[in-house]
């Protein structure tokens, strides 16, 4: 099917083509045709990138009367970004439907401008909905004679806190308007929204949950905690063209990561929630024009980012959401084109890749850091293409060339050769002149088989403050041996139990007992097989003390012990 097939008028067919849009996209061929009945309520399931907004954008634009000033179609979207990039979407889909407006309001702008665009006449108006419900309670907008809504990344709408918002604007809009719902998942909370506001709906599905995009190839790098940037540097050396979101956890991370690699000479700038709207805005524009190739941010700050083209996504850290993983990965593989979403993990992060895994329905391939020479390789590569392929102009360039033939006829082609290297690569040849291999081994699995596990008690808990982070900084603190199994820590009101390897369950108890988690005395030993988890009517659990010199063997734990869910190491 082609986009002639779908019936559009010769105005908006001509502007679609323009664009390059060439064949529509599954979610495009499967609702255009629906919507441009101009009846009946839609749910359309696709993950972000998949060219949701032409589907609902081009058949609003086909139903609009041009000549009728009043608004006839509302869409609400999540943030002021994507109100932004859907109003410029829907433009340029009417950029020969004459008098067809299409007016943008959101919070963190002039509401006066924006009350005066509506007043010209707006037949399509894309909102925020904390600020439709203002100029709705101003009186300043008028939905009452609405003939279509679109709900647009609904689910995010609701993870914003826009429950109420969406009811107060859902309610004042005619009953026999159509609604179109489009999210990624069908949460509880959009299924009520559906349930609520939306008649006998058309569910289409395009994709699969949660899936992640075919067009994405998934990466991983095993490091150590403390080589993270390093490894990151070197990613980014080894692909020069890259463009890119590296995703952190916190803000402060996001500004940490982001100063590091300006202050190394990168391209790069962040985004985060500390920003004002107008830095906010510089960022994006420097972004999205390719004045910066590396765009840092947590997962709040770049919701609703449309930016096209992105070769990589970087996860610095990995979401604490699993599903939030499919979000950042969605960014890049858009339009048919591909991308690669690159996780950066050490070894106590493994585990967390395989729960992505299931959930992504998609195999990770552990890749190595590439090392020094490698990168150079790479970059030189690049540099000599660019020499190979650069256009000459010979007659600019004409009145030049005999000052450069006499500057340069001493020097032979080979040497010329060497200085155009060196006069690249100086200052890389000096970084990665001793560069250490950064790769650490893939060991999974292998705790599973042959590691034993001992079981600590010790007769403190939450109520004293014990937090599984303290353990584990006694732990890194007071132990000398390097890479400990440590499996589940499981941290009670009144007592605390820490899986150990077996072989050195001694040293950690000596650890623990060094550390002054309370005031109150604390017992630190081997837990019995039999101990009794629960808390009622104890100060702890019931169970034997061990005997001494024989943490590990018949009352010390093994295989008589359960083996934990969540294994780790220690950092020393």
């Amino acid at each position: 099917m082609s986009f002639e097939d779908l019936g559009l008028k010769p105005e908006t067919l001509k502007a679609v083509l323009e664009l390059g849009f060439d064949k529509p996209m599954p979610i495009q061929e499967k609702v255009i045709p629906v919507m441009l009945k101009g009846s009946g309520d839609l749910i359309g399931l696709a993950q972000t990138g998949t060219g949701k907004t032409a589907a609902f954008g081009i058949p609003l634009v086909e139903l609009a009367d041009a000549n009728n000033k009043e608004t006839q179609a509302l869409i609400l979207c999540p943030t002021r970004e994507l109100c932004i990039q859907i109003t410029k979407d829907l433009e340029s889909f009417a950029k020969y439907t004459k008098k067809l407006q299409v007016v943008s309001v959101y919070g963190g702008a002039d509401i006066m401008q924006q009350v005066r665009a509506i007043s010209r006449g707006a037949q399509i108006i894309v909102a925020t909905p904390g600020r439709m419900v203002d100029l709705l309670k101003r009186k300043k907008a008028n939905i009452s004679k609405i003939k279509s809504i679109v709900l647009d990344e609904a689910d995010e709408m609701l993870n914003f806190g826009f429950k109420e918002e969406l009811d107060a604007i859902l309610s004042q809009a005619p009953p026999e308007r159509s609604t179109f719902l489009f999210s990624a998942t069908l949460s509880k909370d959009v299924a009520r929204i559906a349930s609520a506001y939306m008649r006998d709906p058309l569910e289409i599905a395009v994709g699969k949950r949660n899936v992640g995009s075919e067009n994405v190839s998934f990466e991983f790098y095993l490091v150590n905690a403390k080589d993270k940037y390093l490894a990151l540097k070197r990613i980014i050396d080894i692909n020069p063209d890259i463009y890119g979101i590296i995703f952190c956890r916190t803000r402060q991370e996001t500004k940490d990561i982001a100063d590091k690699l300006i202050k190394d000479s990168y391209s790069a700038d962040a985004l985060h929630g500390d920003l004002s709207q107008a830095q906010r805005d510089m960022v994006m524009r420097r972004f999205r024009l390719k004045n910066i190739q590396l765009l840092i941010a947590t997962d709040v700050a770049a919701r609703g980012l449309d930016v096209n083209d992105l070769t990589h996504v970087i996860n610095y850290q990995l979401p604490d959401e699993t599903e939030a993983y499919t979000h950042r990965s969605g960014r890049t593989g858009r339009a048919g084109k591909k991308g690669t979403s690159i996780a950066l993990i050490h070894s106590r992060e493994r585990h967390k890749l395989d729960k992505i895994e299931r959930v992504i329905q998609k195999k990770f391939t552990q890749k190595m850091v590439p090392s020094g020479k490698e990168i150079l390789e790479n970059q030189l590569i690049k540099h000599i293409t660019k020499l190979e392929t650069v256009e000459i102009n010979e007659e600019e360039i004409a009145d030049y060339m005999d000052a450069a033939h006499k500057k340069l006829d001493w020097i032979s082609k080979e040497d010329l050769i060497k200085r155009l290297v060196a006069l690249e690569f100086n200052l890389l040849l000096g970084y990665y002149r001793n560069a250490p291999d950064l790769n650490i081994p893939d060991k999974k699995g292998k705790r599973k088989q042959d590691v034993h596990f001992t079981r600590i008690f010790m007769n403190a808990g939450s109520n004293e403050g014990i937090t599984k982070g303290n353990i584990m900084s006694a732990i890194n603190a007071h132990s000398k041996t390097r890479g400990i199994e440590i499996g589940e820590i499981e941290v009670l009101n009144k007592f605390t139990f820490v899986a150990i390897d077996s072989k050195f369950s001694d040293g950690v108890i000596a650890a623990l007992s060094k550390k002054k988690f309370t005031s109150k005395p604390l017992t630190i030993e081997v837990a019995q097989p039999d101990a009794n988890l629960g808390e009622s009517g104890s100060s702890r659990p019931k169970h034997r003390r061990s005997k001494p010199g024989k943490p590990g063997g018949k009352q010390g734990g093994g295989k008589n012990f359960s083996k934990p869910r969540k294994p780790r190491r220690s950092n020393n």
